[in-house]
């Protein structure tokens, strides 16, 4: 008797071990958004997250602004886009890392995905559940554009104006500039509904995720000018690093 339970015990190790979910996986034996959410305090919109695609055409990035005490991160996703984007019963959890983006300032979810879907971005801060709007992903439909000319305004040291007039999409509803380092260390973030940004002046800017303000650009150091021009269901439209060299 003693031989046969350990057998059996020793089967169903085996047999849980082997199930274990792989990154990428949806984890089906988790609960969905909604349970978690009823379980929960919660915050609803207070994500501020987005995707485009990627070189890869089944491939989509979600990138999304972590707050200094978030932590517990998650993708969220519907079987396709016919789901109630804001029912929360048909969001399932899919395991996936959340990568550093301008040296973890930002984090971006990377997945495969022949699918369109809805996609919701959570984490955790001070005992609160905070979820992001819905995004909709359109890789398959309408694919992030990777290209495109950025005017960039140097006549004032420091302090460079950059213009993307000529990458406006019907489509867009705001733009995302990132100025960062040429090592990629973050300096700004900020969003505007105008078609320029001048380092650093917020006059323009709707949102500002930057949390310290940054100095002067140092003439002749490296820097990266990030844009992504996005639609109003959070899909990016339009993403193009240009690198320059302050003056």
């Amino acid at each position: 008797m003693q031989w046969t339970r350990m057998y059996i015990a020793c089967v169903l190790l085996f047999f849980s071990c082997s199930s274990a979910d792989e990154p990428g996986d949806i984890i089906k034996e988790l609960q969905t958004l909604a349970t978690v959410v009823e379980q929960s305090a919660v915050e609803i919109d207070n994500v501020i997250a987005i995707a485009s695609g990627s070189s890869n055409p089944n491939e989509v990035v979600a990138y999304v602004y972590p707050r200094v005490d978030a932590t517990a991160l998650k993708y969220w996703e519907t079987p396709d886009l016919t789901a109630d984007k804001n029912d929360y019963t048909v969001y399932t959890q899919v395991d996936l890392p959340a990568e550093d983006l301008f040296n973890g300032y930002l984090k971006t979810f990377t997945r495969e995905t022949e699918v369109e879907r809805w996609v919701i971005i959570s984490f955790r801060e001070s005992g609160k559940l905070h979820i992001s709007s819905p995004i909709q992903l359109k890789h398959i439909s309408q694919n992030t554009l990777f290209s495109g000319t950025i005017a960039i305004d140097q006549s004032i040291q420091g302090s460079p104006i950059f213009n993307w007039d000529s990458l406006v999409s019907p489509l867009d509803n705001r733009y995302f500039q990132v100025v960062s380092s040429g090592t990629n260390d973050f300096l700004s973030g900020t969003y505007t509904t105008e078609t320029n940004f001048q380092f650093y002046n917020l006059d323009n800017v709707v949102l500002n995720i930057t949390t310290e303000t940054p100095t002067s650009l140092v003439a002749g150091d490296a820097y990266i000018f990030t844009l992504m021009s996005v639609s109003e269901d959070n899909w990016v439209n339009t993403l193009v690093n240009l690198p320059f060299t302050a003056n």
